[in-house]
């Protein structure tokens, strides 16, 4: 699953629509109201990790950092 897929379904996950996390990226971080903006940096991978970590937020999602074991 690519990046684009695992954000939209944590989007799904949270029972939100994407205009609904746009409002709300809005209303808490001062994002673009567009969906298409949005949309467009999911398929362009060009999110960035702090808008990432805003849009977990909205989602009430935490990013996590786990070390990995070798």
């Amino acid at each position: 699953m690519g990046i684009r897929e695992e954000i939209k379904s944590y989007i799904v996950r949270s029972g939100m629509t994407m205009t609904e996390v746009v409002d709300r990226l809005y209303d808490d971080y001062e994002w673009s109201r567009s969906v298409p903006n949005l949309s467009g940096k999911l398929r362009r991978g060009t999110l960035r990790y702090a808008e990432a970590v805003e849009l977990a937020d909205v989602l009430d999602y935490d990013i996590v950092w786990v070390k990995r074991k070798r």
